[in-house]
Protein backbone atom coordinates (compact mmCIF):
# COMPACT_ATOMS: atom_id res chain seq x y z
CA UNK A 1 0.00 0.00 0.00
CA UNK A 2 1.37 3.38 -1.04
CA UNK A 3 1.72 6.11 1.58
CA UNK A 4 0.65 9.50 0.22
CA UNK A 5 0.85 12.95 1.77
CA UNK A 6 -1.76 15.51 0.69
CA UNK A 7 -0.65 18.91 1.93
CA UNK A 8 -2.73 22.02 1.26
CA UNK A 9 -2.99 25.73 1.84
CA UNK A 10 -6.34 27.50 1.79
CA UNK A 11 -7.60 31.04 2.19
CA UNK A 12 -11.38 30.68 2.03
CA UNK A 13 -11.72 26.93 2.59
CA UNK A 14 -12.33 25.57 -0.90
CA UNK A 15 -8.81 24.23 -1.37
CA UNK A 16 -9.36 22.23 1.83
CA UNK A 17 -12.40 20.68 0.13
CA UNK A 18 -10.35 19.93 -2.99
CA UNK A 19 -7.55 18.34 -0.92
CA UNK A 20 -10.06 16.29 1.09
CA UNK A 21 -11.63 15.04 -2.14
CA UNK A 22 -8.19 14.02 -3.44
CA UNK A 23 -7.38 12.25 -0.16
CA UNK A 24 -10.72 10.40 -0.20
CA UNK A 25 -10.19 9.32 -3.81
CA UNK A 26 -6.75 7.91 -2.98
CA UNK A 27 -8.05 6.15 0.15
CA UNK A 28 -10.84 4.56 -1.89
CA UNK A 29 -8.14 3.11 -4.14
CA UNK A 30 -6.29 1.62 -1.16
CA UNK A 31 -3.63 4.23 -0.38
CA UNK A 32 -2.63 5.20 3.15
CA UNK A 33 -3.19 8.97 3.04
CA UNK A 34 -2.32 11.76 5.46
CA UNK A 35 -4.13 15.06 4.89
CA UNK A 36 -2.34 18.08 6.42
CA UNK A 37 -2.85 21.84 6.24
CA UNK A 38 0.46 23.62 5.69
CA UNK A 39 1.49 25.78 8.60
CA UNK A 40 -1.29 24.56 10.92
CA UNK A 41 0.41 21.53 12.48
CA UNK A 42 3.82 19.97 12.61
CA UNK A 43 4.30 19.62 8.90
CA UNK A 44 5.41 16.12 8.00
CA UNK A 45 8.68 15.15 6.42
CA UNK A 46 7.95 14.04 2.83
CA UNK A 47 10.65 11.36 3.02
CA UNK A 48 8.13 9.17 4.90
CA UNK A 49 5.83 8.98 1.87
CA UNK A 50 5.83 7.28 -1.53
CA UNK A 51 4.20 10.30 -3.15
CA UNK A 52 3.14 13.85 -2.28
CA UNK A 53 0.33 16.04 -3.57
CA UNK A 54 0.30 19.74 -2.71
CA UNK A 55 -2.78 21.90 -3.28
CA UNK A 56 -2.78 25.69 -2.96
CA UNK A 57 -4.93 28.54 -4.15
CA UNK A 58 -3.88 31.74 -5.83
CA UNK A 59 -4.66 35.00 -4.06
CA UNK A 60 -3.06 38.27 -5.06
CA UNK A 61 -0.87 36.50 -7.64
CA UNK A 62 0.73 34.02 -5.21
CA UNK A 63 0.12 30.79 -3.33
CA UNK A 64 -0.17 30.59 0.46
CA UNK A 65 3.06 31.45 2.26
CA UNK A 66 2.96 28.28 4.39
CA UNK A 67 2.85 26.14 1.22
CA UNK A 68 5.72 28.07 -0.37
CA UNK A 69 7.86 27.73 2.76
CA UNK A 70 7.15 24.01 3.16
CA UNK A 71 7.89 23.28 -0.52
CA UNK A 72 11.14 25.25 -0.37
CA UNK A 73 12.23 23.55 2.85
CA UNK A 74 11.61 20.07 1.37
CA UNK A 75 12.41 20.66 -2.31
CA UNK A 76 15.31 18.21 -2.50
CA UNK A 77 13.26 15.43 -0.96
CA UNK A 78 10.25 16.20 -3.15
CA UNK A 79 12.40 15.89 -6.27
CA UNK A 80 13.18 12.27 -5.37
CA UNK A 81 9.61 10.95 -5.58
CA UNK A 82 6.37 11.30 -7.54
CA UNK A 83 4.73 14.63 -6.70
CA UNK A 84 1.80 16.68 -7.91
CA UNK A 85 0.75 20.30 -7.51
CA UNK A 86 -2.88 21.42 -7.71
CA UNK A 87 -3.29 25.12 -8.39
CA UNK A 88 -6.77 26.35 -7.45
CA UNK A 89 -7.95 29.61 -9.02
CA UNK A 90 -11.04 31.15 -10.59
CA UNK A 91 -8.99 32.52 -13.50
CA UNK A 92 -8.98 28.97 -14.89
CA UNK A 93 -12.51 29.76 -16.08
CA UNK A 94 -11.37 32.59 -18.32
CA UNK A 95 -10.93 31.43 -21.91
CA UNK A 96 -8.74 34.40 -22.82
CA UNK A 97 -5.05 33.63 -23.36
CA UNK A 98 -3.76 36.37 -21.02
CA UNK A 99 -5.21 34.95 -17.78
CA UNK A 100 -3.85 31.54 -18.77
CA UNK A 101 -0.38 33.04 -19.30
CA UNK A 102 -0.67 34.80 -15.94
CA UNK A 103 -1.52 31.50 -14.20
CA UNK A 104 1.42 29.79 -15.88
CA UNK A 105 3.73 32.63 -14.78
CA UNK A 106 2.53 32.38 -11.16
CA UNK A 107 3.23 28.63 -11.18
CA UNK A 108 6.68 29.15 -12.71
CA UNK A 109 7.52 31.77 -10.04
CA UNK A 110 6.47 29.28 -7.37
CA UNK A 111 8.72 26.60 -8.91
CA UNK A 112 11.65 29.02 -9.25
CA UNK A 113 11.32 30.26 -5.64
CA UNK A 114 10.85 26.85 -4.05
CA UNK A 115 13.28 24.93 -6.31
CA UNK A 116 10.70 22.15 -6.56
CA UNK A 117 9.38 21.05 -9.95
CA UNK A 118 6.38 18.74 -9.39
CA UNK A 119 6.08 15.64 -11.53
CA UNK A 120 2.48 16.55 -12.41
CA UNK A 121 0.62 19.86 -12.23
CA UNK A 122 -2.95 20.86 -12.91
CA UNK A 123 -5.12 23.91 -12.55
CA UNK A 124 -8.46 23.54 -10.82
CA UNK A 125 -11.30 26.06 -10.84
CA UNK A 126 -12.19 27.13 -7.33
CA UNK A 127 -15.27 28.58 -5.71
CA UNK A 128 -16.88 31.88 -4.79
CA UNK A 129 -18.18 31.69 -1.22
CA UNK A 130 -19.71 35.16 -1.36
CA UNK A 131 -21.75 34.58 1.81
CA UNK A 132 -18.53 34.21 3.84
CA UNK A 133 -16.81 37.33 2.47
CA UNK A 134 -16.84 40.74 4.08
CA UNK A 135 -18.34 43.52 1.96
CA UNK A 136 -15.04 44.64 0.43
CA UNK A 137 -13.91 41.16 -0.60
CA UNK A 138 -17.41 40.40 -1.90
CA UNK A 139 -17.24 43.51 -4.09
CA UNK A 140 -13.73 42.69 -5.36
CA UNK A 141 -14.54 39.04 -6.06
CA UNK A 142 -17.71 40.02 -7.89
CA UNK A 143 -15.64 42.20 -10.23
CA UNK A 144 -13.21 39.33 -10.84
CA UNK A 145 -16.06 36.87 -11.38
CA UNK A 146 -17.71 39.18 -13.91
CA UNK A 147 -14.49 39.20 -15.99
CA UNK A 148 -14.17 35.41 -15.69
CA UNK A 149 -17.78 34.77 -16.62
CA UNK A 150 -18.63 33.51 -13.14
CA UNK A 151 -21.66 34.11 -10.97
CA UNK A 152 -22.17 37.62 -9.66
CA UNK A 153 -25.18 37.18 -7.36
CA UNK A 154 -23.47 37.83 -4.03
CA UNK A 155 -26.40 36.39 -2.06
CA UNK A 156 -25.27 32.86 -2.91
CA UNK A 157 -22.10 30.78 -3.22
CA UNK A 158 -20.72 29.21 -6.42
CA UNK A 159 -18.52 26.19 -6.93
CA UNK A 160 -16.71 25.66 -10.23
CA UNK A 161 -14.45 22.69 -9.54
CA UNK A 162 -14.74 19.92 -12.14
CA UNK A 163 -14.73 16.93 -9.77
CA UNK A 164 -14.66 14.39 -12.62
CA UNK A 165 -11.56 16.00 -14.10
CA UNK A 166 -9.98 16.07 -10.65
CA UNK A 167 -10.72 12.34 -10.26
CA UNK A 168 -8.91 11.67 -13.53
CA UNK A 169 -5.92 13.67 -12.29
CA UNK A 170 -5.87 11.65 -9.04
CA UNK A 171 -5.94 8.43 -11.06
CA UNK A 172 -2.96 9.66 -13.14
CA UNK A 173 -1.05 10.42 -9.94
CA UNK A 174 -1.93 7.05 -8.43
CA UNK A 175 -0.64 5.29 -11.56
CA UNK A 176 2.56 7.33 -11.38
CA UNK A 177 3.13 6.31 -7.75
CA UNK A 178 2.24 2.68 -8.49
CA UNK A 179 4.81 2.63 -11.28
CA UNK A 180 7.60 3.72 -8.94
CA UNK A 181 6.33 1.85 -5.88
CA UNK A 182 5.64 -1.53 -7.48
Amino acid sequence: MARILVLYGTTDGHTRKVASFVADQLRARGADVELVEAGRTDTPDPSRYDGVIVAASIHVSAYQRAVRRWAAAHAANLQSKPTAFLSVCLAVLQPDPQPQRDLAAILERFIARTHWRPTLTTQVAGALPYTRYNWLKRWMMRRIARRAGGGTDTRRDYEYTDWNELSRFVLSFEQLVAGTWA
